[in-house]
């Protein structure tokens, strides 16, 4: 696919500020509208948060899963959000989400390049929780060819690299999967050598693989319909001011070939730039650990500053408060590297493995290590450790990896090197590496092999829900989560609080108009992503919370300004 580069023009419909699948959504659905639509991205890469994330949309009741004879409640779905949420619930923007998200499956099925599988086995991430779904609700775009950008492949943001392997080739859940068994499995082998040999073919024509999955399809798919749709994508293009004329957003200033324009926006001005999450001062503000000094690292791009809140709450839009966290958090590792420490999250390859543990600075367990990414960091500041240390024992680390250190066969000495990994030929040794105490690992690490060779838990219950046996190891028995540490020798990785996203944004309705301080929508100017406050108030339900939304409230504001219903 092949396009000239865009001429800014001085007047659109409508204004989109972000790229990402917010923004890349609304601006197709009001394109298919019918209105003159144009995106303005900061960087020098389109796709956003989207395109560096799993790739996971969570749509209750959903097309795919009733096509494939799965069935959902919606009443469930609100009932689970509200047992989420609380007292914070807005009902409002979340029974829109509920009524529009099959309708934007359908829509972008029917009109776009954005093809859907679905999960028949997802454990919503507090599966005991009253509402809650085993499958069906997350969604996962269809792998996608990135050659069919043509020369925009170049321009999408590309993965981060230490989620590849073998220079840029980027796996899913399923080939994670196989290639983890490929040493003990036939039919692994197998895939993973198909995987291998396509991706050795791209490497002989492109900088990295073209088989994208993940939030790269995402990103992708969206993409080839905006550039099919003639939709134009004005990189390094920041917004510098937004203009509110008589009550009503009718035009933005931007930064643009090195000088400042003002655009006219007939219709209106999406916001959809991907929340805050690398500006410092507002991190401060909001999260208590941070203005406490403790360390805090964010995987989002870096461009993503929060300039666009900041520009809103300039014409007197509100930013909601209160939410029950600031952010969507995961734990994250710091790789040494040139250019200094980089953060790599531990999502969920490593800490439900069984063999093994997380310890805090004192020696000892301080949570459940299955629970998810955002519970763990939770339960981890809430316990007063600003670090941690996951630790494991050779067997573990050999099969299932831990953080950026790959299973075998893949080696790990350069990790050992760096310092990233620390070894001890027994708990004391470690502790020593470690610097916590050497009485209270081997204490901790004596219980918990106690345990694990039991089957259950006693101190946190690792292994004791559907969501938490979902990422262990179903060839591990009695419990996938557990295992008894004893084969040395014994290994660990420290690890720090950081994000995916930020959950504070602008304040908006179930149209997705962004409302002022007075409660009252703010004529022409519209949020979705995570420029929105979130509709999860600070929760985290489920694999895809953020990136459904976003799709869904794309689609509602594209339609919306167009006037239109969805």
């Amino acid at each position: 696919m092949t396009r000239k580069d865009p001429v800014l023009k001085d007047a659109y419909d409508l204004i989109v500020v972000g790229s990402g699948a917010a923004g890349m959504a609304a601006a197709i659905a009001a394109r298919l509208a019918g209105l003159d639509v144009a995106i303005l991205e900061k960087s020098a890469h389109f796709g956003g948060s989207t395109a560096v994330s799993g790739g996971a949309i969570w749509i209750p009741d959903n097309p795919k899963m009733r096509a494939g004879g799965m069935s959902d409640d919606r009443q469930e779905a609100f009932r689970y959000i509200e047992a989420e949420t609380g007292n914070r619930l807005n009902a409002d923007v979340v029974h829109a989400f509920l009524d529009n998200g099959p309708r934007m499956v359908d829509f972008f099925e029917k009109h776009t390049a954005l093809q859907f599988d679905y999960r028949a086995y997802s454990p919503d991430y507090h599966p005991d929780t009253p509402g809650a779904a085993l499958g069906g609700r997350v969604l996962d775009a269809k792998d996608y060819d990135g050659r069919r950008l043509g020369r925009w492949f170049s321009k999408l943001r590309p993965p981060i690299a230490d989620f590849t392997v073998f220079g840029g080739l980027l796996l899913n859940r399923f080939d994670i999967g196989h290639f983890m068994k490929m040493t003990r499995s036939l039919p692994s082998a197998m895939y993973a050598a198909r995987v291998m040999a396509r991706h050795l073919r791209d490497r002989l024509t492109h900088p990295r693989g073209t088989r994208l999955v993940l939030g790269q399809a995402v990103a992708g798919r969206l993409a080839e319909s905006v550039l099919a749709l003639d939709i134009p994508i004005f990189l390094e293009t920041p917004l510098a001011g937004i203009r509110r004329s008589d009550g009503r957003v009718d035009g933005v200033e931007v930064t643009h070939g090195g000088a400042t324009r003002t655009l006219a926006a007939r219709r209106g001005v999406v916001l959809a730039a991907g929340g805050f999450p690398q500006n410092a001062a507002r991190r401060k503000e909001v999260m208590p650990h941070v203005a406490a000094g403790a360390p805090h690292y964010s995987m989002s791009p870096t461009d993503s500053t929060g300039d666009t809140l900041d520009l809103a709450t300039r014409i007197g839009a509100a930013i909601t408060e209160g939410n029950s966290n600031a952010a969507f958090w995961t734990p994250v590792s710091l790789l040494p590297g040139k250019g200094g420490p980089r953060p790599f999250p531990h999502l969920f390859l490593d800490r439900a493995k069984p063999g093994v543990i997380a310890v805090g600075p004192d020696g000892r367990r301080f949570a459940n290590e299955a629970m998810s990414y955002h519970d763990f960091v939770q339960a981890m500041l809430s316990s007063g450790n600003t670090s941690a240390w996951l630790v494991c024992d050779h067997r573990a680390l050999r099969r299932y990896g831990m953080g950026a250190v790959r299973p075998f066969p893949a080696p790990f000495g350069h990790h050992l090197r760096s310092g990233y990994l620390k070894r001890g030929r027994d708990a004391a040794e470690l502790a020593r590496a470690m610097k916590v105490p050497e009485a209270a690992l081997a204490q901790t690490i004596a219980g918990f092999n106690t345990d694990a060779a039991e089957g259950t838990d006693r101190a946190f219950g690792k292994g004791s829900t559907a969501y938490q046996t979902y990422l262990g190891d179903a060839e591990n028995a009695p419990n996938p989560c557990l295992r008894p540490l004893d084969q040395a020798p014994l290994y660990a990785i420290e690890i720090f609080p950081g994000d995916i996203g930020t959950s504070i944004g602008l304040s908006a309705n179930g149209r997705g108009e962004v409302l002022a301080t007075d409660g009252t929508p703010i004529p022409g100017l519209y949020t979705c992503g995570n420029d929105m406050n979130s509709i999860m108030a600070g929760s985290y339900p489920g694999a895809g919370i953020t990136l459904g939304p976003a799709l869904t409230f794309g689609y509602i504001v594209g339609h919306t300004a167009a006037g239109l219903e969805p």
